[in-house]
């Protein structure tokens, strides 16, 4: 039987790479791309199948910023399918971004650095929305849309016979002072999407204290820095260009420079061949390049508290038990207005 492989955010970048090199080593997989823009989403397959004919691909139109399409989605792939193997959370918005230019050049000059090319900790801020449901757009987007669906497909993933994997696309730049609590939807920062990879971090530890004994595992990646829209949303694509030979320069000290979406994969892709029982769910999987070009895989403990964790996936289930009534309510107005019709 094939293994089904869901991605969400599979129609560029990092999710696009990954598909690529999956079926470069297994065309035997099911792979399931969850796309927002079907259109995309159906240029993407034709591709696949045409370098990989023995493959199959299918589609699932979902946006994981919007809680009804997730909904549908996952009542979609419900019926599509008995179980799925893995599960790659990886979309994900970074809107309006604005570089530090003041933090860069002091930087520039301290003895960090490294660490701050690496991280960009500090270099960033974005704006943020409120969604049709009502949440932050980053912290809905990447954080609170795939743990619907996650909650939804628990049938799916949930097989103590055989384990299946969530991994996630973080960032070297979730950072534990960036998140709080009390304010887990960033609506009061400055930094919302470091503030959602850490939560991403977080709520990966939780899946795990509460869904590895049936059978389900989750893991953190770093794809590194690599040039996709997310990145061509800080500098356009010409700065990148001339800014190219001192990044090539910087990664001989720096391996966070990943810089192509095909090396960025390299920790999502080995991650899919390890048994996922046999996994730190306390470690995030670097993707990493030498200076002269060579992938390879880092690993670093996350600097977060099981006990955290464990708060954050709390107030996540008091939120979707919330968002759920509403809808509810919402349902049965509609029903009751149309009843009248």
């Amino acid at each position: 039987m094939r293994k089904v492989v869901l991605i969400t955010g599979a129609s560029s970048g990092i999710g696009l790479a990954l598909c690529k090199r999956l079926l470069a080593e297994d065309d035997e997989l099911h792979l399931c791309l969850a796309c927002r823009n079907r259109n995309k989403a159906e240029a993407v397959r034709a591709s696949l199948l045409a370098s990989h004919p023995t493959a199959e691909v299918t589609i699932v139109q979902v946006d994981i910023s919007n809680l009804q399409s997730v909904f549908r989605a996952s009542k979609e792939l419900k019926q599509r399918f008995q179980r799925l193997d893995c599960i790659y959370l990886n979309a994900g918005i970074m809107p309006n971004p604005q570089l530090n230019i003041k933090a860069l050049f002091f930087g520039l000059f301290s003895r960090k650095v490294i660490h701050m090319f690496s991280t960009a900790e500090g270099l960033l801020t974005q704006g943020d929305k409120i969604t049709a449901d009502g949440l932050q757009e980053v912290f809905e987007t990447n954080v609170f849309g795939h743990f619907i669906l996650i909650r939804e497909l628990e049938p799916l993933l949930c097989h103590s016979d055989s384990p299946s994997q969530l991994i996630w696309t973080s960032s070297r730049n979730a950072r534990k002072s960036n998140f709080s609590l009390e304010d887990f939807q960033h609506s009061k920062g400055k930094e919302p999407y470091s503030s959602s990879k850490y939560a991403t971090d977080l709520l990966s530890v939780a899946l795990n204290r509460n869904f590895n004994q049936q059978g389900l595992y989750s893991n953190v990646v770093c794809p590194g820095t690599a040039l996709t829209n997310l990145t061509y949303g800080i500098l356009p694509p010409f700065i990148w260009t001339l800014l190219m030979p001192a990044i090539l320069l910087l990664r001989f000290f720096a391996n966070a420079f990943t810089l192509t979406p095909y090396n960025g994969t390299e920790a999502l892709v080995w991650l899919f061949h390890q048994k996922p029982e046999s996994l730190n769910p306390l470690i995030k999987y670097l993707s990493a390049t030498t200076g002269f070009g060579r992938n390879y895989i880092m690993t670093q403990k996350m600097d977060l508290d099981e006990d955290t964790a464990e708060k954050f996936y709390q107030k996540l289930l008091e939120l979707e038990k919330h968002i759920r009534v509403t809808i509810q309510k919402t349902d049965n107005q509609v029903g009751h207005s149309g009843s009248c019709l």
